[in-house]
């Protein structure tokens, strides 16, 4: 029966015992080989290998008999057979262990690898030119195909693979799991692809442990069916992975320290030029000696250019360490354009310039402190670099865009300085130059664009001036409520009058404010945090007419709890402003609170007194 079966097969087939003596050979293979019709017959199987390998081969079949299992025709195996006259070929040879009552017997299917079956040594060299380690495992789960990279991988000759669990490639404890991940995958045989499930680990001939990814694929051939598996070491990548998170970390924990920092920073550097600040104001309204208010108006000076300087620096850190996010709002750009206009305006008279600023009627979605802070620091710019002549302010609407325009008369910039004037403590160096400055302006001014989305172009011509423009969407708004900030009948230029209660925990800010206030003819009563000015309320006889409040307070009050006590009491929403130099998110509870307004360190002590008269004489706050 089984010599039938032997001599219809296409193949070579070879039929041994345990012993390795060869019991049949079929047609095929005695042809293969170059025998005579049973003249192989009880032969040693070691006749059909050259002479160099037959020791090795006599001790791969003993071991292959103390644990027999089916091979595929492609073994990864260098193999080669002799036939009768001595030459060799290249062979591939597929094993099929049969259990007997006399015992094991394997059937041998030769191939010989020739130019007839290229395909066959074809597949075998891109087996083992592949990049990543494979292994093939029959549906038992043991090894019946590795190729080099795999050998090379795990540490282990092939021929102490081959036969062995795969399980022998993993740690230890993770066998019993395996074993059960195994049979359940074999129970339904499925393509996963590199990546996919659970982090993996497998484990060296020495022991060593190493993160792997595994792709699996199931196949079936006539020797039964058998699962090829592509594997790859991805320790490095674990290794970029891992130091990539604790990069991560180790940012978010300095940008949280950077930002603690900025706002503490922000505060407490703040308060003594806000000091010195208000101290100079009320100076400057007290004294009368003309050498003397010389020596006030260049002591504003400085204290104007320190302002500025401590501001930019201050802004560009948080800019940078992503601190500032926009609070958007629809609001009409004119009312952004009044509102700087005189500022602008007494700057340029200052220096001999004519400034016009242009109406518009558009209306758009940003946020106005920001983008009040873009245009002020263009108009800065533009008069810093004019020495005569003007400085014009522009606003239109064109193609549902709302393009504001800043133009100047000025010295203009070389066309090859365009794509550097945005960078850090850049400064022009043209003829004629302001030595003012500190070339920070135009780099806050391109991450507030970014920041807000703004579009911004700029043209220039040498010694005729510079136009810079910036553009945004424009909204629809069918109704722009004006706030009541017109008081025509109201004359803001009578002698100021009223009490205001302070809320200032720092007394060297809270005696400048006293003095300044005074000064313009406030009468002025003072607390240190939310409760002390509760309890102030019982020794004042009339209804404060303004509050001011700085907002981190002495006992971790805040002044937003301060003007709420306050107004509370009186049942009426009293003007208040509160000021702060911090620039955290927890600040925007002030801009809460109705008819009161929120104002940076250090404040200019001619806009706080103006805003501070219209406040009492109308009893709303202005808009900005």
């Amino acid at each position: 029966m089984i010599d039938d079966l032997l001599q219809s097969s296409a193949d070579a087939q070879i039929l041994c015992g345990a012993d390795g003596l060869i019991r049949v050979a079929n047609r095929e293979a005695e042809r293969l080989f170059g025998y005579d019709p049973g003249e192989l017959d009880g032969e040693s199987i070691e006749i059909l290998i050259p002479g160099d390998f037959r020791e090795r081969h006599r001790a791969l079949r003993e071991r292959y008999n103390e644990s027999p299992r089916a091979r595929p025709m492609v073994s990864g195996l260098d193999l080669y057979g002799r036939r009768k006259d001595g030459t060799t070929f290249r062979a591939e040879i597929a094993l099929n262990p049969v259990m007997t009552d006399d015992g094991i017997l394997v059937t041998s299917t030769v191939r010989s690898i020739d130019s007839a079956d290229d395909s066959e040594a074809y597949f075998r060299h891109l087996l083992e030119s592949a990049p990543d380690a494979m292994i093939t495992i029959d549906d038992t789960g043991k090894i019946a195909i590795v190729n080099g990279q795999a050998v090379k991988m795990f540490g282990y000759d092939r021929e102490a693979l081959l036969g062995q669990p795969i399980e022998l490639l993993l740690p230890d404890r993770l066998h019993a799991a395996h074993e059960g991940h195994r049979k359940k995958f074999l129970s339904a045989p499925r393509l996963r692809p590199m990546g996919a499930g659970l982090p993996l680990l497998a484990k060296r001939r020495d022991g060593s442990e190493f993160p792997v990814e595994i792709s699996l694929s199931p196949t079936e051939s006539r020797a039964g069916r058998f699962v090829s598996s592509v594997i790859r070491d991805v320790t490095e990548r674990k290794r970029m992975e891992e130091e990539i998170i604790a990069a991560r970390q180790a940012a978010e924990r300095a940008n949280k320290a950077n930002s603690a920092f900025l706002a503490a920073a922000s505060h407490d550097l703040r308060q003594p030029v806000q000091a010195l600040s208000l101290l100079n104001g009320a100076l400057r309204r007290t004294v009368s000696d003309e050498r003397a208010l010389q020596m006030i108006e260049s002591q504003e000076h400085s204290l104007t250019a320190m302002t500025n300087l401590l501001n930019s620096l201050l802004d560009i850190s948080r800019l940078d360490a992503g601190a500032v996010k926009p609070e958007l709002e629809v609001f009409p750009i004119q009312r952004l354009i009044d509102r700087l206009s005189d500022e602008f305006a007494r700057q340029a008279q200052h220096t001999g310039l004519e400034f016009s600023a242009s109406s518009c009627a558009a209306v758009v979605n940003s946020d106005p402190n920001l983008l009040a802070e873009v245009i002020q620091n263009l108009v800065s710019n533009a008069i810093r670099y004019t020495d005569k002549g003007s400085v014009q302010l522009a606003c239109l609407e064109q193609d549902g865009q709302c393009v504001i325009k800043v133009t100047d008369t000025g010295i203009g910039i070389a066309e090859d300085q365009l794509d550097e004037i945005f960078r850090e403590f850049h400064q022009c160096k043209a003829p004629g130059a302001s030595k003012e400055g500190f070339g920070l302006g135009l780099a806050i001014v391109k991450r507030l664009s970014d920041l807000l989305k703004l579009t911004i172009k700029v043209e220039s011509d040498i010694g005729r001036g510079s136009c810079f423009s910036i553009s945004m969407p424009t909204v629809q708004e069918e109704a722009a409520a004006e706030d009541a900030d017109d008081v025509a009948d109201t004359n803001l230029h009578e002698a100021a009058s009223g009490l205001v209660i302070l809320i200032e925990d720092d007394v060297h800010v809270a005696n400048a404010w006293g003095l300044l206030l005074e000064a313009d003819g406030y009468r002025v009563a003072t607390a240190e945090s939310a409760s002390e000015a509760q309890a102030l309320l019982n020794y004042v006889d009339e209804t404060p007419a303004l509050l001011i409040s700085d907002f981190h307070l002495l006992d971790g009050s805040t002044g937003v709890e301060a003007v709420s006590l306050i107004r509370d009491y009186y049942d009426v929403p009293i003007p208040a402003f509160i000021v702060s130099g911090d620039t955290s998110k927890v600040v925007k509870d002030a801009r809460l609170l109705d008819n009161c307004t929120l104002m940076c360190k250090p404040i200019d002590t001619n806009r706080l007194l103006s805003a501070a008269r219209l406040a009492v004489a109308s009893g709303r706050v202005p808009q900005d």
